[in-house]
């Protein structure tokens, strides 16, 4: 797309902002060089992005289409940014005929940067605040999750899931050793849940025979055995908590097991809110400018009006479809798998181990986000999803373009120039005024070839992601310090910035260094 042409669909001041932050590296180089400066632009850009969209709280919730106070206060609904609408369906398409806009054909299209680790972790971290019901059918006005970056898919929702998941010693989480390395241990024997984890559950479980059952490990989320990645990533933080816990049974021999746990137990979750700012949050961005989680950062937005107790969005929940990251087929222990057999997958992890695995998915490139690049395997969820959107009446992709601050597009071609894509969307939409929001995420044009997501997409992440991580309490001035974390805990913080350090310091049966990482290494 041209330059003037990307101004019209972006907005001239959208796009200078994009202009300044993706041009004049020496510039931003010098300023990450003094720390003052760095520290003082940090906060001023992560607060005008959140500012993008209004600010939490929201008038309504998926509960009712009007505002109650059981509507602001009820968090087993999901917030949301717009009131619903009534659409006409003789205007759109039906589900099935939009989900359909998302299938691959019999060639992946790659991310220009993104490696398959990227969209392990993107589906691992969200499910920790973004979780639909279990149940069917499913009501998409509900969320399950607590509403906060918590490690739930470590601990568990509530009490009696960690409860069931702790060893009650030395502050640590049950494990077990196979083939040297620390995994957990397994949730059933001959096919039943085992007595001590009655307080856990695997999603479509009824569904899986005996012996698969017997491969599961006993994870705090209820979706963490059914991808490989999802189960790997939990390993990973199950080996760190332990490890945490050691070092600080040896520098505190005073401490009983209680606190041994409670303070690891706050060291992890700061410590992967930091990765998600200064790893994930930075691999998604095309910016020369890195951002950091500075733990002054709380204080110096504290005023801001965005930042409010965290309350996942029906939206934000949406824009987190991104099934085309992931490939037909995934490189694990050295075989080429089908995506299929990636699923309830845990027994694939101990015989290669954990490090490989992970490097692995770090060497595999990813798939580019958008239509046309999804497995038809995962055909059923975009439905669903379409589905979701409709059953509580999000309004449409150019209603939320006005909401994020940009002009709303009149033609398809503005959409995305490619003409596959906009002759599909004018096949199945009367006018551009009635594309759905989940189907206009996807549909538009990247903002310059690198970039990983979509304009609109970025800033609907931006928001919700960075407001959803720096108002964990966890973060709060008062709260940031050696009497939560220990002096211990905060050099472990202050020192782990990529899952690669965390890898490093937890494979004791595979010690060798390797390549992990988000973002995939040029070729040489």
């Amino acid at each position: 797309m041209s330059t003037a042409r990307r101004i019209a669909v972006d907005g001239l001041g959208n796009r200078l902002k994009y202009r300044a932050l993706t041009g004049g590296r020496p510039f931003w180089d010098l300023v990450q060089s003094v720390r003052p400066l760095r520290r003082r632009v940090n906060a001023v850009l992560i607060d005008r992005a959140v500012r993008e969209m209004p600010p939490r709280p929201e008038p309504l919730s998926t509960m009712s289409d009007y505002t109650s106070w059981a509507s602001l206060t009820d968090r087993t609904y999901q917030g949301r940014h717009l009131p619903p609408v009534v659409a006409d369906e003789s205007a759109r398409p039906t589900p099935e005929q939009a989900a359909d806009l998302f299938a691959r054909g019999d060639t992946m299209v790659p991310c220009p940067r993104s490696t398959v680790l990227f969209a392990y972790f993107a589906q691992w971290f969200t499910d920790g605040f973004l979780r639909g019901e279990s149940t069917e059918p499913r009501d998409p006005r509900k969320n399950t999750s607590n509403h906060h970056i918590d490690l739930n898919q470590l601990y568990g929702l509530n009490a009696r899931a960690t409860a069931a998941l702790r060893a009650y010693e030395g502050g640590r989480l049950k494990s077990q050793v196979v083939n040297g390395g620390e995994f957990p241990p397994y949730l059933c024997e001959n096919g039943v849940i085992k007595p001590e984890f009655a307080a856990l559950s695997v999603v479509h479980f009824d569904r899986l025979p005996a012996e698969r059952r017997d491969t599961l490990f006993a994870l705090g989320s209820d979706r963490g055995n059914t991808q490989i990645g999802f189960t790997m990533l939990t390993v990973l933080f199950l080996r760190e908590h332990n490890r945490v816990a050691a070092g600080l049974a040896a520098r505190n021999p005073g401490w009983d097991d209680e606190r041994l746990f409670q303070t690891a137990r706050n060291v992890l979750i700061a410590m992967l809110a930091r990765l998600v700012v200064e790893e994930y949050v930075n691999h998604i961005t095309p910016y020369h400018f890195r951002f950091t989680l500075d733990p002054k950062l709380s204080t110096s937005l504290a005023h801001a009006p965005w930042f409010r107790e965290n309350w996942a969005s029906v939206e934000f929940n949406l824009v987190y479809r991104w099934h085309s990251l992931i490939p037909s087929h995934l490189v694990v222990g050295g075989a080429d798998l089908p995506l299929a057999h990636t699923l309830f997958g845990s027994a694939l992890l101990p015989g290669p181990g954990l490090g490989r695995v992970l490097e692995e998915a770090s060497r595999q490139r990813a798939g580019r986000i958008g239509l046309f690049n999804t497995d038809p395997a995962l055909r059923d969820v975009d439905v669903a999803s379409m589905a979701e959107s409709r059953a509580v009446g999000l309004a449409p992709y150019n209603r939320y373009r006005r909401h994020c601050r940009f002009p709303r597009v009149r033609r398809f071609e503005h959409v995305n120039a490619d003409r596959k894509v906009s002759d599909a969307l004018r096949d199945l939409y009367r006018g551009v005024d009635d594309l759905d929001l989940y189907v206009g995420l996807f549909a538009e044009e990247p903002g310059s070839p690198d970039a990983i997501l979509p304009p609109l997409l970025t800033k609907i992440i931006a928001v919700d992601a960075f407001s959803e991580v720096l108002t964990n309490p966890l973060l709060a001035p008062r709260v940031f310090n050696a009497a939560t974390f220990s002096p211990y805990g905060l050099r472990v913080i202050a020192t782990t910035r990529t899952l690669a350090d965390v890898l490093a310091r937890n494979a004791p049966e595979d010690p060798q260094p390797r390549f992990i990482s988000m973002t995939r290494q040029a070729a040489p």
